[in-house]
């Protein structure tokens, strides 16, 4: 009889007068443990492709939502920090999205393999797109997101990058509804509140409005909880409170 040495299926030698197998040649014997290792592998390489495609998808996010960023924080920082006008804060945020989102497109077409003339088509094509979509959140706001036509016909009031900041957000919350913006003293009369003669929902020194009032009623919290957070993300004071009705109040606080 012949005899079985080791207790590992790689290198076991079977001894039968006159031949000598090895484990490695005897049918199932290497199939087997070749199955695990295959398995192992298989293991590592899903877990290396999820961790990739997890960071293929937040690095995709972070490049779509920083031009918007960029757009209306930056526009925010120069207007209160730097001290300068309103149409100007708005110009310099505007051309750095421009630069930002014709670099983008200098990339993507060089790892495209696009000539050069298509490389330059591209990058006009993204710095236009930035200053298309300036130009139309200054003018154009949807019936769908304001409480009324009188709300409608005072969102030219507001301060362009309250404009900016309210057609960001639509974005991501097409169902928001400004309830408020530019205010009276006759607004308050008719309300039977006192007139706040500070409310940055009157025409400031600069001619602009610097508040408006989003709807909070029949909307999930959530919803409220992000859009009061969206808009400090973008450097805008909000305040949830009661007066003449449940909204969430948003305003640009004017420079120092």
């Amino acid at each position: 009889m012949g005899r079985v040495i080791g207790g590992r299926a790689r290198g076991v030698t079977v001894e039968v007068p006159g031949v000598e197998v090895r484990g490695a040649d005897v049918p199932g014997v290497e199939v087997a443990a070749g199955a695990g290792a295959a398995d192992r592998r298989d293991g590592r390489r899903r877990r290396r492709w999820g961790r990739r495609v997890v960071r293929w998808g937040v690095t995709a996010v972070l490049l779509a939502v920083f031009p918007f960023i960029l757009l209306v924080r930056g526009g925010v920082f120069a207007y209160q920090q730097w001290g300068l006008g309103a149409w100007s804060s708005l110009a310099v945020s505007a051309a750095a999205t421009a630069l930002l989102l014709a670099f983008y497109a200098w990339i993507a077409s060089r790892r495209l393999g696009a000539g050069k003339r298509l490389r330059k088509f591209m990058t006009r094509v993204a710095a236009l797109a930035a200053a298309g979509f300036v130009l139309y959140s200054l003018v154009v706001i949807a019936g769908g997101n304001v409480k009324s036509e009188e709300v409608r016909a005072e969102y030219s009031r507001l301060h362009p990058l309250l404009r900016m900041a309210v057609s960001v957000f639509v974005l991501v919350d097409a169902d928001a509804v400004i309830t408020d913006a530019a205010r009276t003293p006759e607004f308050y009369a008719r309300a039977g509140l006192p007139a706040n003669e500070s409310s940055l929902h009157f025409r400031q020194a600069d001619g602009f409005v610097h508040a408006l009032d989003l709807r909070t009623i029949n909307r999930p919290e959530w919803r409220n909880l992000a859009a009061a957070l969206a808009f400090r993300a973008m450097g805008f004071r909000t305040l949830r409170h009661v007066g003449t009705a449940d909204h969430l109040h948003v305003s640009l606080r004017p420079p120092d």
